[in-house]
């Protein structure tokens, strides 16, 4: 009986664990997406007002640049920087400033240590590829001459991918839309000489030993060039890109990882003792909606210990 009853409970455990991580796969793919989909409705009305107040101004050009950079100087982490478009792979998302864990929860983000998008030299972009509603999940499909289109209050401005030879130019194989680098690879962010944009994420898609990048440069002249935002200076020391959430995670958010799992284990317990006690449909009717607000809480934590751009 009694190795009956351990086997028992360690088969219960084990199908519950299951059921545990495959809900977690879950929420990863899919459950992250919606708390993307709100922030992007909210940044979307931001950006949209940001764009009317500019459209109600005067018509004459210095005005209008004095507004637009009032506007962008005053940017604050996670504001909305613009409105990136990428038809071929149906990209459409408000460009938040910043790449730290907590912003690219909400879209892609601009490094800020780089030129905002529309301006002269080259802007770098980060974005998940499988979580988050997976903004640049399909970078690899990009082809040379595909167009990328940035919207700030500066105007509208259309990049065209550049083409890469992984094998060199003089291998004879058909150019790309992308390479891969490592993840210390910073070089991607330096000025190149032109006017671009620089779109990067993870690589492969569910992993992070390498990084994707992809490189479109501006067709037409670069808008005037703005004094960079105040809170670009809290972030814009980062010297090395394996030193920072991009690689390593939030390492802090084991602490709500232990506080959320162990209040999932207590409510199960609970919810077990009670079933013995009373209609165990009932207790389980009742505990099923609370324990999943706490697993969901639980899986928020966990997700933020892994690398930004999964």
């Amino acid at each position: 009986m009694v190795v009956r009853r351990v086997l028992a409970t360690t088969g219960g455990l084990m199908v519950a664990a299951g059921v545990v991580l495959l809900l977690f796969v879950a929420f990863q793919l899919w459950g992250t997406g919606v708390q993307t989909r709100a922030a992007q409705g909210e940044l979307r009305q931001t950006f949209d007002a940001q764009l009317e107040q500019v459209d109600q101004l005067p018509p004459t050009d210095a005005e209008r640049e004095a507004a637009a950079a009032a506007t962008l100087a005053s940017l604050e982490v996670g504001g909305a920087v613009g409105r990136l478009e990428i038809p071929a792979i149906g990209v459409d998302y408000i460009v938040l400033e910043g790449v730290d864990l907590g912003t690219l929860e909400s879209g892609p983000g601009h490094f800020p240590q780089t030129p905002l998008p529309g301006q002269p030299g080259n802007a770098a972009i980060a974005g998940h590829r499988a979580t988050f509603d997976a903004p640049f999940n399909l970078l690899d499909e990009l082809v040379p001459g595909d167009e990328v289109t940035f919207t700030t209050v500066q105007g509208t401005f259309v990049y065209e991918v550049l083409p890469q030879f992984p094998n060199g130019p003089d291998s004879g194989e058909a150019p790309i839309g992308h390479y891969l680098v490592a993840p210390t690879a910073v070089e991607i962010l330096d000025d190149k000489g032109d006017d671009r944009i620089t779109l990067m994420g993870c690589h492969p898609r569910y992993g992070s030993t390498q990084r994707i990048v992809v490189e479109a440069r501006l067709v037409g002249p670069a808008a005037p060039t703005t004094p960079p935002p105040a809170s670009s200076a809290e972030l814009a020391a980062v010297d090395d890109m394996a030193d920072t959430e991009l690689l390593r995670g939030d390492k802090g958010s084991w602490v709500p990882v232990a506080a959320w799992s162990a209040a999932v284990v207590a409510l199960c317990i609970v919810a077990l003792l009670l079933a013995r006690r009373w209609n165990r449909w009932i207790v389980y009717l009742v505990a099923l909606p609370v324990v999943g607000v706490v697993l969901f809480q639980a899986f928020e934590a966990v997700a933020d210990l892994n690398p930004v751009a999964y």
